[in-house]
């Protein structure tokens, strides 16, 4: 799940913003109870209306590789340049959201006594290696927010390619808890607080808690997560339904609620609040609109008003990142045609 590093870019922030224009006073549904795979023929009728045109749209933006659109639990468009839906694509750093759930599954366990538990309580080898004080004070949360205070070598990231102990070594620029820094090097420290805490490797908790229960195909872990985009859509889908796949209470609801909402200012690279991992934008209530973000154009979009989860990848490169054009499709014609289905009843 190790992410490369990323460029700032305030036209992020703007796009970003503008997801959320009129949905501010909608009345928020109840989540779908159930992912549904199938549709009715007349749902099938209803859901091609409203996305009429929408291949020929994203042909043309030529970054944009997948999309998936997952409308009250159910798929109601797709799209996959290639051709082909069982394509394992990488994600970036919508991965740093996979991770999450996963905390919080570990935290509704025990394996964890709390998110407020010091890093040192569970690693207690570390405690040796880094002389400022202050590390005793990171907790599992000071992670999860990116507010650890480490020094960062860049505004929008740090190289995350370093292994957990040299992570933990690094000199601290502030107090925990005092300032949001986007940290790539955080991912290998949690990777091996969650470790020691469950027991086993993170690829295998991984796929006893998300991959068997949600249906996913077996991710791979080469330089970084790479997963189906429906499996993005999935996951976006287990945070809108509180945690809950298939009745099962798979990450705690608390724990969605809080990883879901702003936990603080945030900052780059996209500019918006940020919760546990993922980032949360205004209307706050009923409920935040939330997302997943990666470099390059890899997103997990969820607005609770719609209940709707977007899922999209891109081109890994850099001028993909500085094209963004996945961000005008979600926040224009991907949204408008989801708006256009809510609206019509399926008979």
């Amino acid at each position: 799940m190790r992410t490369r590093q990323r460029t700032t870019t305030t036209r992020a922030l703007i796009l970003c913003l503008g997801l959320y224009a009129g949905t501010a006073g909608a009345q928020v549904p109840s989540p779908s109870a159930e992912w549904r795979a199938s549709s009715t023929s007349a749902e099938t009728a209803l859901d091609a209306a409203a996305f009429q045109g929408m291949d020929d749209t994203i042909t043309k933006e030529g970054d944009v590789q997948s999309v998936v659109v997952v409308q009250r639990g159910r798929v109601v468009y797709a799209y996959y340049r290639d051709g082909s839906p069982g394509t394992l694509r990488e994600v970036q750093s919508v991965a740093k959201s996979a991770l999450s759930a996963l905390v919080g599954a570990a935290i509704g366990q025990g394996h964890m006594a709390s998110l407020d538990q010091s890093v040192v309580a569970l690693m207690p080898e570390w405690a040796a290696l880094n002389a400022d004080p202050r590390v005793a004070s990171i907790t599992v949360r000071h992670l999860l927010t990116m507010t650890a205070g480490f020094a960062v070598d860049d505004p929008t990231g740090t190289a995350g390619g370093l292994r957990p102990p040299h992570a933990w070594a690094r000199p601290l620029r502030y107090a925990p808890g005092q300032a949001f820094a986007y940290d790539d090097a955080i991912i290998p420290i949690l990777y091996a607080v969650l470790e020691k805490a469950t027991g086993m490797p993170l690829p295998e908790y991984a796929r006893q808690q998300l991959v068997v229960p949600m249906d996913l195909a077996e991710p791979t872990y080469v330089r970084t997560l790479q997963i189906r985009t429906i499996d993005m859509a999935k996951l976006g889908q287990l945070f809108l339904q509180n945690g809950v796949w298939n009745g099962k209470q798979i990450v705690p609801q608390s724990f969605v609620a809080a990883a879901t909402s702003a936990q603080n200012g945030g900052g780059p690279p996209v500019g918006l609040s940020y919760g546990y991992f993922w980032w949360a934008a205004p209307p706050a209530v009923p409920r935040p609109n939330f997302l997943a973000s990666g470099y390059a154009g890899q997103v997990i979009w969820v607005n609770p008003q719609l209940d709707l989860v977007i899922a999209g990848t891109s081109t890994v490169s850099q001028g993909s990142q500085a094209r963004g054009q996945i961000w005008p499709l979600v926040r224009g014609k991907l949204f408008a045609a989801a708006q256009k289905r809510a609206a019509a009843a399926t008979p």
